[in-house]
């Protein structure tokens, strides 16, 4: 009880009984109002089910009213679950670590020096001369939805995607002479008359690019043959050098890696590489509402010596159109 009533000095006369402070704790008070017991239907309900008089209950809920733990309490019974109340969730077992992946041993002595194969010793031994060169880059998102169709229809025939792509590529760079052409030091431009396509390809042993001919003027399932055919020399008995001789455009394709874009390094003695990004579903405006289609990013770069960034955008948009609206790549 409060210091201020505690009993008085041994002296006085103890205070009356009725006087004497509260426990600290009070029950609450029985749960009657002018006589009626106020207590919920469900616990009026337990009341006469387990027998419990409820006259004798001190409810615990808003304003003393007898609820129905209170009954339960009572008459001694485990409190019944809510309806619809959710049965406890066994306690979740926990994920196997995943296995830590075990370092690679390098291909040769730590510490010593590894000749590179020719392959890659040539590639090397170019990069330099291309990095000399001034360069412009473009970069343009093309919807594939129409051209992945197109795909399906063709993929049963022998035609490769990269055969398809090649092929648009080559319709559009037909329309802008200027970005296969080649560029002379000091001396001015040579047109070529034919679009050759080198497109790379990832060995074990380094990069090549094998060069699909006239790539504007052959259909599109000669393609197909045609790619196939350098693909397993490539792959087995090697290529010969008029295999990837006589590149006039080159295509470095990374989409099949899930690279959305990249930047991709001028090859000597060409006028402009595309670097192709993986296609991704993506969310844009259709008509006024929102939609979704398949988008991928192409990046072109360009000799700024001799072709100005307008003229790689304009070739991006004739691309751009052709892939949109694939089907005159078939005739």
């Amino acid at each position: 009880a409060p210091a201020a009533a505690a009993p008085a000095p041994a002296a006085a006369a103890p205070a009356p009984a009725a006087a004497a402070p509260a426990p600290a704790a009070v029950a609450p008070a029985p749960a009657a109002a002018a006589g009626r017991i106020v207590a919920t239907p469900y616990a009026k309900k337990l009341a006469k089910k387990h027998k419990v008089d409820i006259n004798t209950v001190r409810g615990t809920g808003l304003n003393g009213r007898i609820t129905a733990i209170d009954i339960e309490t009572a008459a001694g019974v485990p409190p019944t679950p809510k309806a619809g109340a959710a049965p406890a969730a066994a306690p979740a077992k926990a994920a196997p670590a995943a296995a830590k992946a075990a370092p690679v041993a390098p291909p040769a002595p730590v510490g010593t020096i590894t000749p590179l194969a020719p392959m890659q010793a040539a590639v090397a031994k170019n990069m330099l001369p291309s990095l000399s060169v001034p360069v412009s880059r473009v970069a343009m998102k093309i919807c594939t939805d129409e051209f992945d169709k197109l795909y399906a229809t063709l993929k049963p025939k022998g035609v490769t995607m990269t055969a398809l792509l090649t092929k648009a590529v080559g319709v559009a760079l037909a329309q802008h002479p200027l970005m296969f052409s080649t560029y002379v030091d000091g001396q001015g431009i040579i047109y070529n008359d034919k679009v050759n396509i080198a497109v790379a390809v990832a060995l074990p042993s380094g990069l090549i690019t094998p060069v699909l001919k006239d790539t504007a003027g052959t259909d599109v399932y000669q393609l197909g043959r045609d790619w196939s055919a350098l693909v397993k020399k490539a792959r087995g008995s090697g290529l010969a050098p008029a295999d990837y001789a006589g590149g006039t455009f080159t295509i470095s394709n990374m989409g099949m890696f899930g690279v959305s874009a990249f930047d991709a390094i001028l090859p000597p003695g060409q006028t402009a590489i595309l670097a192709v990004g993986g296609s991704e579903k993506t969310v844009v405006p259709v008509n006024g509402m929102i939609g979704v289609k398949t988008i991928m990013t192409v990046n072109c770069t360009a000799d700024h010596r001799h072709v100005n960034g307008d003229v790689v955008a304009a070739f991006l948009v004739t691309l751009k159109e052709t892939i949109e609206n694939p089907s005159s790549l078939t005739l």
